[in-house]
């Protein structure tokens, strides 16, 4: 199995692996593209790398790690320099709104330095339900799931769920 099919299978797998390395680089030459020239054109590079998107509007400044595991509903606006590690599936919710340096982080990884400094790593998906807003300069750990209607207030950090509705201050 190779490490790209141990990370999308959600198994511990090695992010210093070349084929991830090629995988983020062609990622990041897409989201360069757009960001140096915002339009239209530019910005089927990135939503091509998507798993789904509907409408979304996605400011200059996006990046993302591959791309290929981010599902984003009808629209969705993502404000300026929003990062998305999407080592795990990213689910957005129709009607979301996210402020800009929002970011959301998949991945994890070992407690332990020696552990760490073999490059393996976990990733666990983020979930974000309908009509949500997150604030600006908000982070998103892994794992976590926001419920339909909840704000994420400007530079929370959220490392637990949000329940449907609530309000969340970090």
């Amino acid at each position: 199995m190779t490490e790209f099919e141990k990370m999308i299978s959600g198994q511990a797998f090695n992010s210093l692996d070349n084929e991830l390395r090629l995988k983020r680089e062609a990622a990041r030459l897409a989201c360069a593209k757009y960001t140096a020239h915002p339009s239209k054109g530019n910005l089927r590079h990135i939503t091509r790398l998507f798993a789904q998107s509907t409408q979304a509007v996605i400011e200059p400044g996006f990046q993302c790690d591959y791309g290929g595991q981010i599902h984003l509903g009808k629209n969705v606006y993502i404000n300026f320099h929003c990062v998305m590690l999407d080592s795990a599936p990213i689910y957005i919710g129709d009607q979301v709104l996210i402020g800009p340096a929002a970011h959301f982080y998949t991945v994890d990884h070992p407690r332990a330095a020696a552990q760490r400094a073999t490059g393996e790593c976990v990733a666990r998906p983020i979930k974000v339900g309908n009509r949500v807003w997150i604030g600006g300069g908000a982070k998103l750990l892994p794992g976590v799931e926001i419920g339909d209607d909840a704000i994420i207030a400007a530079n929370a950090v959220v490392t637990c769920n949000v329940a449907q509705g609530e309000r969340y201050f970090g």
